[in-house]
């Protein structure tokens, strides 16, 4: 078929195959059609890819064989085609989790630190300790901090008029928001910190386990939701 090809555009004087220095040369370049592949659906939701594959919008044919969902990362799902005669895969559809940013690694004054832990941080234990903790922090007792490189313990108020030291919680096990919101946040671990100013900060402490863990519920959820697809994580 190939050569049937090359001889139809050197009949048609379209092209010549020349030798140089016993190397065989076409005078124009051939290059081949493939097929066309579509546009990327861009959502942010792991419904949005659910009701594309249940609906079958675009009525492909044999969809459930002919699809794999890629749990890309914690905030990112792809929807794909198998193989098409190119080789290649069409993206037929991409989910980016909409997570609020979390400044982490930063030392925040107690106000900056206040407002992340109660937006961006599911409500649990151990965040209530550390909102305990930095609400009654008293500026001027800060530099009275103890640390012996683990643990610390700052002058803080514990009752009406009275301060006295208080132990900061470490390591603290926090539910940020950091993936799809239809899927159960993972927990994980971190460090807290607290240095003169007063400045707070919170430094991961799982070697990002909770990716991995967060995956895995995304593949577990989408399989409830979607028997029958191929889904890889």
């Amino acid at each position: 078929m190939i050569k049937a090809a090359i001889d139809y555009l050197m009949n048609a004087g379209k092209t010549e195959i020349i030798n140089i220095n016993g190397q065989e040369y076409t005078t124009k370049n051939i290059i081949r059609v493939t097929a066309a592949l579509p546009e990327t659906i861009k959502t942010s939701t792991l419904t949005g890819l659910i009701d594309y594959v249940k609906t079958n919008i675009d009525k492909v044919p044999d969809f459930e064989q002919n699809v794999i969902i890629h749990v890309v990362s914690e905030s990112e799902v792809a929807l794909m085609s198998c193989l098409n005669p190119d080789a290649k895969r069409a993206h037929m559809l991409t989910c980016y989790a909409k997570t609020p940013k979390l400044s982490l690694d930063t030392y925040l004054d107690p106000e900056e630190f206040n407002v992340m832990l109660q937006s961006c941080f599911l409500d649990h234990a151990d965040r209530d300790k550390i909102l305990g903790v930095i609400s009654n922090i008293k500026e001027e007792n800060v530099k009275n901090t103890s640390d012996d490189g683990i643990s610390q313990t700052v002058v803080a108020k514990v009752g009406v008029a009275s301060t006295g030291y208080v132990p900061v919680p470490n390591p603290v096990v926090l539910v940020p928001f950091r993936t799809f919101i239809e899927v159960e946040q993972p927990e994980s671990k971190f460090v807290l910190r607290i240095k003169d100013g007063p400045r707070i900060a919170l430094f991961e402490a799982d070697g990002g386990e909770w990716r991995l863990a967060a995956m895995l519920r995304i593949k577990k959820y989408l399989e409830d939701a979607l028997p029958g697809i191929n889904i890889l994580a």
